[in-house]
């Protein structure tokens, strides 16, 4: 997902937002298995075209109300060009991911080798920001044009440096324990230097969820405290991009747009957004139900406003709705899982989810490709560890289950093995 390259279709002009329209080699790939998917359903009756799952309903619900908003503003004018068909795709597609890995995902084993992948991938692209530190350029990942996303980068560093605090601190092996913390640590560095502040903001609930929830939270709670306590010292021995990249936001410049708080004034990048929030709320006020359809307002990179002013109060709800449903079964996981790293990948994925809640503060999180295709890949490993766990079987029809299996493969030819 992340070392995915991409082309723009023909050469297209912009169509919104400064955008074309790109291919990614995965959005190739993803067509190719759901068109494999639907073949196999058709073959094998049993097997049900998508699983059920908690997140089944408000996952529809949400990309339902997105198609209906847009095709509202087609038809009132809101929506002037193709890129909101464009968009709505994009969106549905990491929702693909989700049913994809679902629907694919038979044992344990192999749900753990998908997510090692993910790792694996996650420390080539920190090693690929690394080497952008020395340029004296806001790192970013890899294929993401020549004026790159750093904001894009630090959301997807913030998710997987959760997803492996939180197998670090649940796990009882220390040699997964100290691979995991150095995971964490060698995605810190590019997570810094992307100088993404809605990452920054994104980093305090991520720490907040792990200290909080986890069991090992007797150590982790006084060393929050302690980096609490030590936080003027850590700003001052930060690096000076970093610093200058953080005091800036309180320094607003003359002939900018500019916001005051009572005494406080916010940089020149800080003002838009804020007074993107406003006008955002003006227009969203003009069509409060279903907005004005995705692309028929203005650029915001902001999540929250950007959805009400597009997607009206049904899809901000809806919205809301799918992120308690994910909160809730990442909780739930968490709980119920009974293998410490289970427990900790469902762990780091719910500190994750309230990592990305922040970011989204000041940034289009949940409609970012490169951070909910991995964001819906784990959610999609954690509900089928859970699953796995609670029913012993195969998750969908005509599949042995791993006990079944494993007697099959050591029974001797000819004779039966009885299950107990």
């Amino acid at each position: 997902m992340l070392l995915s390259p991409e082309f723009a279709v023909g050469g297209a002009a912009p169509l919104a937002e400064k955008r074309q329209v790109v291919i990614r080699s995965e959005d190739i790939l993803l067509l190719l298995i759901a068109v494999s998917w639907l073949a196999k359903t058709a073959v094998n009756k049993e097997l049900g075209l998508v699983l059920q799952t908690p997140l089944n309903r408000p996952i529809f619900a949400y990309a339902a109300i997105t198609f209906l908003a847009t095709l509202v503003g087609y038809a009132t004018g809101t929506v002037r060009t193709a890129a909101g068909f464009f968009y709505v795709l994009k969106y549905v597609e990491y929702f693909v991911v989700f049913f994809m890995v679902v629907n694919n995902v038979r044992d344990r084993e192999q749900a753990w080798r998908l997510a090692r992948v993910a790792f694996v991938t996650a420390i080539i692209v920190s090693f690929i920001g690394i080497a952008q530190i020395p340029s004296g350029q806001r790192v970013s990942a890899p294929f993401e044009g020549e004026s790159g996303e750093p904001n894009t980068f630090g959301g997807y560093l913030l998710l997987m440096m959760a997803l492996a605090g939180g197998i670090g601190l649940e796990t009882a092996h220390l040699r997964v324990r100290a691979l995991c913390f150095g995971l964490v640590a060698l995605m810190s560095a590019p997570f810094i230097f992307t100088l993404s502040r809605a990452s920054y903001v994104g980093a305090l609930p991520l720490v907040a969820v792990l200290a909080v929830f986890s069991s090992r939270r007797r150590l982790l709670v006084p060393l929050v405290l302690v980096a609490l306590a030590a936080s003027p010292l850590l700003v001052a021995t930060a690096p000076p991009v970093v610093q200058k990249r953080v005091l800036e936001t309180f320094k607003p410049q003359v002939d900018q747009p500019r916001v005051q708080l009572g005494r406080v004034g916010f940089d020149p990048s800080t003002s838009e957004r804020l007074l993107g929030y406003k006008g955002a709320i003006e227009l969203w006020l003009t069509r409060p139900i279903l907005g004005r359809g995705v692309t028929g307002g203005f650029f915001l990179d902001a999540q929250y406003p950007r959805t009400l002013m597009e997607t009206g109060i049904l899809g901000l709800g809806s919205l809301f709705w799918l992120i308690w449903t994910l909160l809730r079964t990442g909780h739930s996981a968490f709980q119920s899982l009974t293998r410490p790293e289970d427990r900790g990948l469902a762990l780091g994925f719910l500190a994750g989810t309230a990592a990305l809640l922040g970011h989204a503060v000041g940034s289009n999180t949940f409609i970012i490709i490169r951070v909910m295709e991995p964001f819906w890949f784990f959610a999609a490993l954690v509900i089928m560890l859970l699953r796995l766990q609670e029913t012993g079987t195969s998750p969908t029809a005509g599949a042995p289950t791993p006990a079944v299996g494993l007697a099959r493969r050591i029974a001797p030819a000819g004779r039966m093995v009885r299950l107990r």
